[in-house]
């Protein structure tokens, strides 16, 4: 019996074997056969977007390539051409709309299709296919010019119409700097590691009653983002140093680093800080 039931065994791994190549060719035919329907769909659909990504897939290509699915290439061409026109046409249209949007509520913006620029620190990028939009590091399900254009006049009032003084912003982060060297005990002009120095501010903001309770609802957050327009906003302010004289420099690099904007209004990423005398 043992022995039967071994040949059993062997009887079925062989046949597996056997039909393998099989399975695989109808596995393969099954998704070009989906793919075309989701051609149709896309046509059905007027969704030139999705068909413009199906056309220039990898799966299009299989399909050329599939025995009898030839006569598909000249199809294909002609909806990528119509696919190409009215994606042109749809994105003219929709360049205007954010641009009008935004002008009707005074908010700058530059576009330069699939993106779009608002100040130093706030831009955004839309994702026709996927119908989602991303501003700054924030994503959501639509590319309506106008809750694009209400979402970034948003932003904008929170990163750039909160009171702000210069003066006292570097003079408060060189505190914090000094704090850092000295614990570390080096010397002023030493660098220091950007998010050390961001955290330390971040609780220099605190006030008295939340570091004697430390109730989260009485918490002052303080996003890197907005630590990234501060110093933007001080570098083009005209108060170049601290009070003392001293100068900011931010070092660039990638571990350990927060995403700052330079003096040139570029966003890098910033590993290290420090301060020097003028």
């Amino acid at each position: 019996m043992k022995e039967q039931s071994t040949n059993l065994e062997d009887a079925k791994l062989c046949l597996g074997e056997i039909v393998k190549p099989f399975q695989l060719e109808l596995n393969q035919r099954q998704k070009r056969s989906d793919f075309v329907k989701n051609c149709i769909q896309c046509i059905e659909k007027n969704d030139f977007f999705k068909l413009d990504e199906l056309l220039k897939s990898k799966e299009s290509r299989d399909v050329l390539e599939e025995t009898g699915l030839g006569s598909c290439a000249s199809v294909f061409s002609q909806l990528q051409a119509y696919a190409d026109e009215q994606i042109e046409q749809y994105r003219a249209e929709f360049k205007n709309g954010l641009m009008q949007a935004a002008e009707k509520v005074g908010l700058p913006m530059r576009v330069d299709i699939p993106k779009f620029f608002v100040l130093e620190g706030i831009e955004g990028e839309v994702d026709f296919t996927k119908r989602q939009t991303k501003l700054n590091d924030r994503s959501f399900k639509s590319f309506d010019p106008k809750r694009i254009v209400s979402l970034a006049l948003n932003l904008k009032r929170k990163l750039y119409d909160s009171a702000f003084d210069p003066r006292v912003f570097i003079d408060s982060l060189f505190t914090c700097y000094e704090e850092i060297v000295k614990k570390e005990k080096q010397s002023i002009g030493s660098s220091v590691p950007i998010c050390q120095l961001y955290t330390d501010y971040v609780w220099s903001l605190q006030s008295k009653a939340f570091l004697q309770n430390m109730d989260k609802a009485k918490f002052r957050g303080y996003s890197v983002e907005q630590f990234a327009v501060d110093i933007w906003r001080f570098s083009t302010s005209g108060a170049s140093s601290t009070k003392g004289g001293y100068r900011i420099r931010l070092a660039p690099g990638r571990i350990k680093a927060l995403w700052l904007i330079d003096q040139l209004g570029e966003k890098q990423q910033i590993t290290h800080a420090s301060f020097a005398k003028v």
